[in-house]
């Protein structure tokens, strides 16, 4: 069936897609688009994304006639100041679930030095074609109010301790001392605010100005490592994106601060290798196939150096939550394409002042810092596993597609790839057919699929079959140029054409 030309946007919230269908409609490109989308992310995504975190963006733009990557992800703060571990705000907080709990490590010295805010300014500045106001203004329209949905709900419950742990955080998601339910409206007036002055200073006053200096303040007084020194000289990199080859596709994907992007593009090499000729397998040989390359690629973790000072980790034990992160699709009638990932951690529940933005926890998340915490020197690029690519035959790309979910973010992936090339699937097919994931010692599987299958996965090792689809397998949001796209449903996906 040949599709007619029309932009797509696929993402985890309505209001996000929304957002940038509407600068899509008012004659913006996909960047321009991908950057309102990230503004409204960040509020009605709170718990996810943040314009305090960090994010990646691998794109091809029609204009240049060239595939890119930026980097905009977060870097190790403490340029000229050095406290002891000990008057760190480096709290570990519990988290309570339906049968257990999780600790996760928040407060103002988990706080890394933020790229979010930067990194959409530089999408906008080089690739963009509307003025930065009018890309601001559906996010400052949803901090004005929007009802929060159920699965932003969810999040909100799940993360309680995090995000009310300060005066700010409180008043925002538990404004009369109860948290926010779904149906309720969130007001963020100081996010819009913010996005006012960001409209007409860009970010001066974050990186430069008196915000920088009153983040300072707090972080020298209340055990935190960030400095304006930081944030003056974060610069967000525009490097080349990984290509890899697949079967008559090419996966062009993000390069290294993510490990990801290596890490899909060596599985898929796998896969071909092991896969018939034609890739004709049945959904048995083909998941049979991926358990083993998943296992084999954890077996590298002892054997790849990643840096000087640290290597690939095992999964280990299946975390409850599966990180803060969000993703964004968008492809425009011009041939543009925009994929986005960004995350925030869990948040820090630190919130700059004035500004309504909770700054990111990236330095107390152990899964991104595998040689230890707060061993690298100030500047360095943190490593993400956050893995934005494109799908590309015969030179045009042919999907755009991303995920959250820490680890799981490279399974989920490689999973919907391959039943879309080898599976010959839909994309809305490929990324509702049930997932699964080694962790290092049990095949963790959603439902769905047929009992042979199944009994072929259990026969290779101790499986673990869920009740339901869950956020623990990714969120992946696709879009096909030109035709349609897919929102993942365990993340609240929502797609718009425009």
């Amino acid at each position: 069936m040949r599709c007619g030309p029309k932009a797509v946007v696929a993402s985890g919230h309505p209001l996000v897609s929304e957002a940038a269908a509407e600068i899509l409609r008012a004659g913006g490109n996909a960047f321009d688009a991908v950057v309102a989308a990230g503004f409204v992310s960040a509020v009605v995504e709170p718990t996810l994304t943040s314009l305090g975190g960090g994010g990646l963006l691998v794109g091809h733009s029609e204009e240049f006639g060239q595939d890119l990557f930026f980097d905009f992800f977060v870097d190790t703060p403490g340029a000229g100041r050095r406290l002891p571990r000990e008057y760190l705000d480096f709290t570990p907080v519990a988290v309570q679930f339906s049968d257990s709990s999780q600790e996760f490590i928040v407060g103002l010295g988990a706080v890394a030095v933020p790229g979010t805010l930067q990194g959409l300014l530089h999408i906008r500045q080089r690739l963009g074609r509307m003025p930065l106001v009018a890309l601001v203004e559906p996010g400052k329209q949803a901090a004005l109010g929007h009802e929060v949905n159920r699965q932003q709900a969810h999040f909100l419950s799940l993360l309680e301790p995090i995000m009310t742990r300060s005066a700010a955080g409180r008043a925002l998601y538990a404004p009369d001392g109860v948290l926010l339910q779904a149906g309720d409206r969130l007001v963020n007036s100081e996010y819009a605010g913010f996005l006012e002055r960001v409209a007409v200073e860009g970010g001066r006053g974050f990186y430069h100005g008196e915000l920088a200096a009153a983040i300072d303040r707090d972080m020298e007084t209340q055990g935190g490592l960030l400095t304006r020194q930081d944030l003056a000289r974060y610069r967000v990199h525009e490097r080349a994106p990984l290509r890899f080859p697949y079967r008559n596709h090419e996966l062009v994907t993000a390069a290294r601060p993510s490990l990801g992007g290596t890490l899909i593009g060596r599985s898929l090499a796998m896969l071909e290798q092991e896969a018939g000729a034609d890739g004709d397998d049945d959904e048995a040989e083909r998941l049979a196939r991926l358990v083993d390359v998943q296992r084999r690629i954890d077996s590298l973790r002892e054997e790849t150096v990643i840096d000087d000072t640290a290597r690939l980790s095992a999964d280990g034990e299946a975390p409850l939550f599966s990180r803060g992160t969000t993703h964004i699709s968008i492809a425009d009638r011009w041939g543009n394409c925009a994929s986005m990932t960004c995350s925030n951690g869990e948040g820090s529940g630190y919130f700059a002042p004035g500004s309504g933005v909770m700054l990111n926890n990236m330095m107390g998340e152990d899964d991104l810092h595998p040689g230890g915490f707060h061993v690298d020197p100030p500047g360095r690029r943190v490593l993400s596993m956050m893995s934005p690519s494109l799908l590309c035959r015969d030179g045009r790309v042919i999907l755009v597609i991303g995920s959250g979910g820490s680890k799981r973010i490279r399974t989920a992936l490689i999973r919907v790839i391959c039943e879309v090339v080898d599976g010959r699937r839909s994309v809305a097919a490929a990324v509702c057919a049930p997932r699964l994931h080694w962790d290092g010692t049990v095949i963790q599987l959603e439902p769905g699929l047929a009992e042979p299958v199944v009994q072929c996965l259990a026969a290779l090792a101790p499986l673990r079959v869920w009740s339901r689809q869950d956020v623990y397998f990714g969120g992946v949001h696709g879009v096909v140029p030109g035709c349609c796209g897919a929102g993942d449903p365990r993340r609240g996906g929502a797609v718009v054409e425009v």
